[in-house]
């Protein structure tokens, strides 16, 4: 009985996930605009939604953390640079409450470099930055050395324990394992012998179940099978938080951003609300024909 009952919530899952993909294809770029800043106005109902059955019918779930305040993330000017290279400047935005911000920009430009800044772990050269009181911060940044060679994926993800605690709820550590696609035998592969989309899956499922309001992904599509990265589409949409995802991947920005900070060369950084697609529109609209060409990253240089 329990094994028809995880069956059927499996493909509820699945058709579930199915018919909202459907409704984003069929979607115009304005209705898709609008369906993100609803999200930005019903940050109490997801706050009282409970989303871990997902865990159960083998899909990502992302456990909320703390109530948010008014305030969440606010940068006001902010500068960085690297000996005489100023990577960014006047940088300034306000994270509001139930947001989804993507950041975008060619390599080297400085999205990385915000991160750590937004954590602690470097300080920005002016400006101001300010952090809510009741902010938890959740980070996945690329490297993935955290991670124990000699654990099976089970131990690493659950640290042993049979139960997780996820939110106000008790699950299986072996289904929370499952829904980031890790299966049967496959949760008791060495994390030493694993492929870096697996590392990846690991890394992701180490620091989701932490509980935190404000999530900071760095790459997390990087090598995810597309099971994984559609399941991780919908957590976040329905995660009761903010989060800040660093991407490559236009079209994964596109289903969840409802703003983005874009790296756009010159040391410049443009706040822009929207998900992806508007944003390339407005671009163009700014930029005309030089949008459309193909260019290095170049950083202004420091004036003292």
């Amino acid at each position: 009985m329990k094994r028809l009952e995880m069956e059927e919530k499996q493909a509820t899952a699945r058709r579930k996930s199915l018919e909202r993909e459907l409704e984003w294809i069929r979607m115009a770029p304005r209705a898709r605009h609008a369906k993100g800043k609803a999200r930005l106005n019903e940050y109490e109902k997801l706050l009282g939604q409970d989303t871990l059955d997902r865990v159960e019918a083998g899909a990502i779930s992302i456990p909320p953390g703390p109530r948010l305040g008014d305030l969440v993330v606010e940068a006001e000017r902010l500068a960085k640079s690297y000996g005489e290279r100023l990577i960014f400047e006047n940088m300034s935005f306000r994270l509001p409450r139930g947001g989804i911000v993507g950041i975008i920009g060619p390599n080297g430009a400085g999205k990385s470099t915000l991160l750590r800044i937004l954590t602690g772990q470097e300080k920005p050269d002016a400006g101001k930055l300010s952090i809510g009181p009741s902010v938890k911060i959740a980070c996945v940044d690329q490297s993935r050395d955290a991670l124990d060679p000699g654990k099976s994926v089970w131990e690493e993800i659950s640290g042993g324990a049979e139960t997780l605690e996820l939110g106000k709820r008790k699950v299986a550590s072996r289904a929370y394992a499952a829904a980031f696609n890790f299966k049967g035998p496959d949760q008791q592969k060495r994390v030493g012998e694993l492929s870096g989309g697996e590392r990846n899956r690991v890394h992701l499922a180490k620091l989701l179940k932490e509980g935190g309001n404000l999530i900071l992904l760095d790459e997390p599509t990087n090598d995810l099978d597309v099971d994984t990265l559609r399941s991780l589409e919908e957590a976040l949409l329905d995660f009761a938080g903010c989060a800040v995802v660093v991407s490559h991947d236009r079209w994964f920005l596109d289903r969840i951003a409802t703003h983005i900070l874009a790296f756009e060369g010159e040391s410049s950084v443009v706040w822009f609300e929207g998900n992806y697609q508007d944003y390339e529109a407005d671009r163009k609209k700014r930029l005309g024909v030089d949008a459309d060409q193909p260019h290095r990253i170049r950083y202004k240089k420091l004036s003292r």
